[in-house]
This record gives structure tokens, C-alpha cells and sequence, in this order.
């Protein structure tokens, strides 16, 4: 088994150069060169930002063209014909007092939570449960909103929600190993794209220190940061 794992770990790292940034194509056909698995890696998109969180909070949504390969669980709460709109949207989830009585007992089988503003008085019970999992719903990411059906058709369709961490870093999924290399690029460009265009202080690329895609089990890749520039 050990010697399994220094094989790979040789053939990943011959595939990167080191300290190189790479073009995005390049960067794909090397993820997509890298020893395959019995399963079908996630890709991600990494970046570590010059700036603070505290003064320059980093936050927002996307829809990835080619959505990002994984079934996403919405849960609903609202009531009355909010429930009915849902339902017909395809949520997986759809409630009220009932949905949050479930939560508040430890159950978070869902991937995102959408709310009507009515309800959020009730889901204040819910912040120690939600919170530090990032699911409390809220207006800047749409998933607070009256408008139910156009909120689960888009998360089920490939929106998500990416925010900085306390480490100035950002981090988000953007699809699977599996996809051809072009969705790949186009995914990995609409991220991209989407967090530099969320804040003026992004317009100016030194303030992105280090830009990288990877998989599950792969290699880190570098990506060269002038490609993404904001104009």
C-alpha cells in the first residue's frame, strides 16, 4: 500500500512545476493527467486574498454554467402557497415549525436552506444549529425571498455561495473530475470572474496573492492571475 502511494505521489508531483502559474487550459489538462480514482473527484478553486476579512468581506453567489456535479438538497422553510411554489420548484425539503423543530434536534440533512423573510423571526432559534455550518439563510446570498420557485430552480440549477474566511481565503467546488475540459474552464472562469468583479479592492490583481485549482486526490496547480484580470 505504501509503495501505491509514493507511486502516485511521484507521478503528481512530476506533473507541476513548482512556483509556475499556468494558464487555465494547461492547468486543466494537468488535473485531468493526474493517477484516476475509484471516484469521481471534486474540483476546487482556491484563493488567498491580500486584504481583511474585517474591513473587506468577501461574499456572494454564482451559477456555474455546467453546474458543479453534485445533487444539492434544498430545504424550504415557509408556509401557506410559498410551500406549494417550493414543491413545484423541486425542493427537497419544505416546511415550517415542523422543518425547524427537526433541526433544532440536531437533523441537517440539506445543502442549502431558503426562507421566506416571514419565517426568519422563527429561524433566529436555529442559529447555533445553522451557523457554524454556514446554512443560515440570508437576504445577500437570495436565499432569504419571496420569490421560492426562482431561488430553488437556480441552486438546484448550479448557484453557490462563496464568502472569505478569517484567513482571507476563499474556497469554493466548481464541479467534478468527470467533466470534459471545456466545462471545466468555463466553471473554473465563472468563479473566478464572479469573486474578482465582488469587490473594487479585487480589481487590482495584487491583491490576489495566490490563485490555484486542484482535486480530491491531485495536484494543486497555480493559475497564472493576469488571465482573470478585471478590466
Amino acid at each position: 500500500m505504501t509503495n501505491k502511494v509514493s507511486k502516485r505521489k511521484k507521478t503528481i508531483n512530476g506533473l507541476v512545476t513548482a512556483n509556475k502559474e499556468y494558464d487555465i487550459k494547461e492547468a486543466v489538462a494537468i488535473l485531468k493527467k493526474a493517477p484516476v480514482t475509484k471516484f469521481d473527484q471534486t474540483v476546487e478553486v482556491s484563493m488567498h486574498l491580500a486584504i481583511e476579512q474585517s474591513t473587506n468581506p468577501i461574499r456572494g453567489t454564482v451559477t456555474l454554467p455546467h453546474g458543479t456535479g453534485k445533487t444539492t438538497k434544498v430545504a424550504v422553510f415557509c408556509k401557506g402557497d410559498f410551500e406549494n411554489q417550493a414543491k413545484a420548484a423541486g425542493a427537497d425539503f419544505v416546511g415550517a415549525d415542523d422543518l425547524i423543530k427537526k433541526v433544532q434536534e440536531g437533523w441537517t440533512g440539506f445543502d442549502v436552506a431558503v426562507a421566506t423573510p416571514d419565517m426568519m423571526k422563527d429561524m433566529a432559534r436555529l442559529g447555533k444549529v445553522l451557523g457554524p455550518r454556514g446554512l443560515m439563510p440570508n437576504p445577500k446570498s437570495g436565499t432569504v425571498t419571496t420569490d421560492i420557485g426562482k431561488a430553488v430552480k437556480e441552486l438546484k440549477a448550479g448557484k453557490i455561495e462563496y464568502r472569505m474566511d478569517k484567513q482571507s481565503g476563499v474556497a469554493c467546488a466548481v464541479g467534478k473530475l468527470s467533466f470534459s475540459e471545456d466545462q471545466l474552464e468555463e466553471n473554473i472562469t465563472s468563479f473566478i470572474k464572479a469573486v474578482m468583479l465582488s469587490s473594487p479592492k479585487l480589481h487590482k490583481i495584487q491583491n490576489v496573492k495566490v490563485l490555484a485549482v486542484s482535486t480530491t486526490m491531485g495536484p494543486g496547480v497555480k493559475l497564472d492571475k493576469e488571465q482573470f484580470r478585471v478590466s
